[in-house]
């Protein structure tokens, strides 16, 4: 096995989608979990990876509704001069 690329879980069954060495991409299968217990360094680093795009992805939405709440009314307006 080269490296994991993505993972999915169908009906409470975890599958990850395995690259094999010197293997061309429509050679890459789904396998279970329990079937790439003896790759648990493939596994860690493929979790270490999916847990920093998740954080990565996390902080962009921030800073997006951080931005979005800061267009929505500029801060000199207030409900007296809006609602005349």
């Amino acid at each position: 096995m080269e490296k994991i690329l993505n993972k999915r879980k169908i009906r409470e069954v975890e599958k990850y989608l395995v690259q094999w060495k010197e293997f061309m991409a429509k050679s890459n299968i789904w396998e279970k979990r329990e079937d790439l217990e003896n790759t648990r360094e493939a596994l860690e680093e493929f979790e270490g990876r999916m847990d920093a795009e998740v954080r990565r992805q996390e902080k962009l939405e921030m800073a997006e509704e951080k931005n979005f709440r800061r267009r929505e009314l500029p801060g000199k307006f207030t409900a007296k001069i809006l609602y005349r």
